[in-house]
């Protein structure tokens, strides 16, 4: 991550040259750079079909559909893309965080609690069939922050591991103003998971508040 740079000397709001965040085992990171992204999604593909030689369709359809997933996120500005690959016996949890960095464009930062107020007031005007989310501001170590988490029903049938019948995808969005510019870093977790959903949260909070600024 590159925040843009700034004619300010070097001082507290000087804007950080990088991020780091703490991710549970079985996570897997995928760069989304075009000169990067396929290298690191063929890694994830072999990770995944270590010992499976039989299966070279549904290898090459899993590599197909990451590469497509990556680029999508690519061109929404993200930078990085993360996959849960934790198993609870022989179920896999399916979970995501999406990075991106989200310039905005004022000639001053946007405070957290404004960004939340406008946020909240787009959730209002919502269609009346779409669960409200949740709109927040905490404090983390990175600094304040704005929290969002999203219910949103989903067509079709039930993800791998979660009841049949009708669900809902669970998401909480992290909103973290750069320091020294006026650019967000946004964090987008995602599970399909609805009946676990408050523990995945959890889970998605504690990644979020692992971040820390480096130089």
């Amino acid at each position: 991550m590159k925040p843009p740079e700034s004619p300010v000397p070097s001082t507290p709001s000087t804007p950080p040259a990088d991020y780091r965040l703490l991710l549970p085992e079985g996570w897997f990171r995928i760069l989304l750079d075009p000169g990067q992204r396929d290298k690191s999604v063929d890694a994830l593909v072999e990770r995944q079909f270590r010992g499976i030689d039989n299966a070279p369709h549904l290898k090459e359809e899993l590599r197909g559909d990451l590469r497509r997933r990556a680029a999508k996120a690519y061109r929404s500005g993200g930078i990085e893309l993360y996959l849960s690959l934790q198993a609870v016996g022989p179920f896999t949890i399916p979970a995501s965080l999406l990075v991106t960095l989200a310039p905005l464009r004022h000639a001053e930062p946007l405070p957290p609690e404004d960004l939340a107020r406008a946020l909240a007031e787009d959730a209002d005007a919502e269609d009346a069939g779409t669960p409200v989310p949740e709109v927040g501001v905490e404090e983390l170590a990175a600094g304040t922050a704005v929290r969002v988490r999203r219910l949103a029903p989903q067509p079709g049938g039930a993800a791998p591991g979660a009841p049949d019948g009708d669900h809902a995808s669970v998401s909480v969005e992290y909103h973290l103003p750069v320091p020294g510019t006026t650019a967000y870093l946004l964090l987008t977790f995602s599970t399909p998971l609805e009946p676990i959903a408050d523990a995945m949260a959890g889970l998605f909070d504690a990644i979020a508040g692992s971040l820390t600024w480096t130089e």
